[in-house]
């Protein structure tokens, strides 16, 4: 009985020691895990130890593509006693304008207003003064005036002169705000930034050489400008759209080339 009272003893004894020992295990491991997960964070940007000793370098990129949608504004205004006079003149004629584009091959949901205006429309007199003294002038209502604009977006460009000067010819009233555009610029921005990143590297490798530094890791990046530049072939005709004339001779107008620009600037932790 004795015996086993002390193997029962020593059994009872050995068992805190391996829990602990198995307790201190894990925590060990724990920490192992931990340690490596940090050092590996190190390797993104922003995270870990802010870094203290960097250079920052700059880099542009550039993309040259031929424009394939051209944009511009139709407006219709009209004048009458009565508004409801001067609204069917306008409608009709923007009815007319709208039927024309889409024979030309724009289609509706390229065809938008964008601005629609009802005003009145006075007239200033000067009374004459039996005296020779002055004598105040006074405004009239004399009618009012609708005015209407279409936003046209083209997806042929070798059509633009066409429809300018055949919206001119059923009666538009101004056509302004001609551009030629791409219309998606997505991919051609991501190549040009990718062209600015790839500068900025090869600025950044040229100056740790001289400075006899090595880069570690990019610490911070912001790109700007995002610009776009117009080239033209040659000089746009005038808009000989026969507004008010007889003339209504199609002008040359060649879109050239869209130029877009990416300007990137990319921070480099160095040691």
């Amino acid at each position: 009985m004795e015996q086993q009272s002390v193997q029962e003893i020593i059994k009872a004894t050995h068992r805190p020691r391996t829990a602990a020992t198995w307790a201190l295990g894990f925590l060990a491991l724990f920490l192992l895990v931990s340690t490596i997960s940090e050092f590996k964070s190190l390797r993104f940007i922003g995270s870990g130890v802010a870094a203290t000793n960097t250079i920052s370098v700059n880099g542009e990129g550039e993309v040259f593509a031929v424009p394939d949608t051209a944009t511009f504004s139709v407006t219709v205004r009209e004048k009458a006693k009565e508004v409801k006079d001067a609204q069917d003149a306008a409608t009709k004629k923007g009815n007319d304008i709208i039927a024309y584009l889409k024979d030309g091959g724009v289609e509706e949901k390229d065809i938008k207003t964008v601005d629609y205006s009802v005003s009145p429309d006075y007239e200033w007199s000067q009374g004459a003064c039996p005296q020779g003294g002055y004598c105040p002038g006074k405004q009239a209502l004399v009618g009012y005036q609708v005015s209407q604009t279409l936003s046209v977006k083209v997806r042929d460009t070798k059509k633009a002169g066409d429809l300018l000067s055949g919206v001119g010819s059923r009666g538009a009233t101004e056509v302004s705000g001609l551009s030629f555009t791409i219309d998606d610029e997505d991919a051609l921005k991501a190549e040009a930034r990718d062209k600015a990143i790839v500068q900025a590297k090869e600025k950044a490798e040229v100056l740790a050489k001289s400075l006899g530094v090595s880069l570690v890791r990019v610490v911070g990046f912001s790109e700007s400008g995002d610009g776009r530049e117009i080239y033209y072939a040659k000089t746009s005709a005038a808009l000989g759209i026969g507004m008010g004339g007889d003339v209504y001779t199609a002008p040359e107008i060649p879109a050239g080339e869209n130029k877009i620009v990416s300007n990137v600037s990319v921070t480099y932790e160095v040691r």
